[in-house]
């Protein structure tokens, strides 16, 4: 945990204070920042209040008093709630604006992670709580130089595995056939070559199913793969090391020739997704402060001009970090308003789509990262169908 830095963020931010609090593990973000074990095993709430000035004050229950030991600061121990309560309102006298990880009406749900109970406890202190949203952004969100190296370590691994694939499914289809899922196990087995990990296994869609965003292959729901598909492939991953980033990407192509159809919404996506790029290149240019909402109003616009803004149904993108979606700023003006700034050292996706239930869907994604005052795409830009 770097204290200096937060004080001095908070006193940017004129907050007074910043409170952390866990119950069983409900709050992944303070264990990050905080730089505590997530294998601490936690029964009983805890506290921690950073100041924008002054000395880092602790509270814990007495059978896990030392939950907190290795943070500055004082401690406060509880075992009863009304202990709890007064040395809550106690800590938190000195102060008006509290940051929690809180979200106004739940607009960012990957910071509203505060049950509702203790925001109503800290507000009847007299206290004003805000989000902690740009905080966590900068103190979770950033990449080291460590993570930006491993991330461009990853997106070696996975664009050859993607080129790889294409390649595969091609050879596959003309001797025979395969399936969707087949092709996935294929790619996750190219991940262990490359000691690469992920989450969750990619995603292999043809035709319909490229159709549905988090479509899902199983052995037994399986797609066969055949001439004259229309292939989706979605593959993210990280090296299998500490602390790496992932590397994020999507692209399309078709077993043969491409239709019309196709090509005229593949065009419609791949020139959203460059809007939504060149959006976030030109604030940087000029150094004007950007948010997430921003990119996303520039891709769905160039969709809605085409008359295709019924059929992306999704935001335009997501912050990458150690998870493949981040705490930092999402690419949203849909499902949220995220009001968050992009900020320097950060990473995200920009993946416009246009799914037709019953035919197709087209979605092209790449990674941008925000450093040295720019924005760059990191990996390779699909510009046409891939013709497999």
């Amino acid at each position: 945990m770097d204290l200096a830095s937060i004080q001095a963020a908070l006193r940017e931010r004129k907050f007074d204070c910043w409170l952390f609090y866990d119950h069983h593990h409900r709050d992944p973000i303070s264990y990050k920042i905080l730089g505590l074990s997530e294998s601490l095993f936690v029964t009983r709430r805890w506290f921690y209040v950073i100041p924008a000035q002054g000395t880092p004050v602790k509270l814990v229950h007495r059978i896990e008093a030392g939950h907190l030991d290795t943070l500055p600061g004082s401690k406060r121990e509880y075992s009863s709630w009304r202990e709890l309560w007064d040395n809550l309102k106690a800590m938190l006298e000195p102060y008006k604006t509290v940051a929690m990880q809180y979200s106004p009406n739940n607009l960012i749900p990957y910071i509203g992670l505060v049950d509702a109970g203790t925001v109503e406890l800290v507000r009847s202190f007299g206290k004003e709580i805000v989000s902690s949203g740009d905080l966590v952004a900068r103190f979770e969100a950033a990449w080291t130089d460590e993570q930006i190296k491993s991330h461009f370590a990853a997106r070696d691994g996975v664009d050859s595995i993607v080129d790889a694939a294409f390649k595969e499914i091609g050879r596959r289809v003309r001797n025979g056939g395969t399936t969707e899922y087949d092709i996935q196990q294929w790619i996750a087995e190219a991940f262990r070559r490359n000691d690469l990990i992920a989450e969750d296994l990619p995603i292999v869609a043809v035709n319909a199913n490229s159709g549905n965003p988090h479509y899902e292959p199983r052995p037994e729901t399986s797609s066969r793969i055949k001439a004259g598909d229309f292939v989706l492939l979605d593959i993210w991953a990280k090296k299998k090391m500490p602390n790496a980033v992932y590397y994020d990407i999507t692209w399309t192509g078709v077993i043969g020739e491409p239709t019309d159809k196709q090509l005229k919404i593949f065009n419609v996506v791949r020139d959203a997704r460059d809007a939504g790029v060149k959006k976030v290149q030109e604030a940087f240019a000029a150094k004007r402060k950007i948010a997430g909402w921003e990119v996303d109003e520039a891709t769905r616009a160039h969709i809605a001009s085409a008359g295709l803004a019924q059929f992306f149904t999704h935001r335009t993108g997501h912050s990458i970090g150690e998870s493949v979606h981040g705490n930092g700023a999402n690419m949203d003006n849909l499902e949220t308003k995220d009001e968050r700034e992009i900020i320097p050292n950060s990473c995200f996706s920009i993946e416009p789509g246009v799914y037709l239930p019953g035919e197709f869907g087209v979605r092209s994604e790449v990674n941008v990262l925000t450093r040295n005052g720019s924005a760059d795409v990191t990996g390779k830009i699909q510009r046409e169908l891939v013709r497999i």
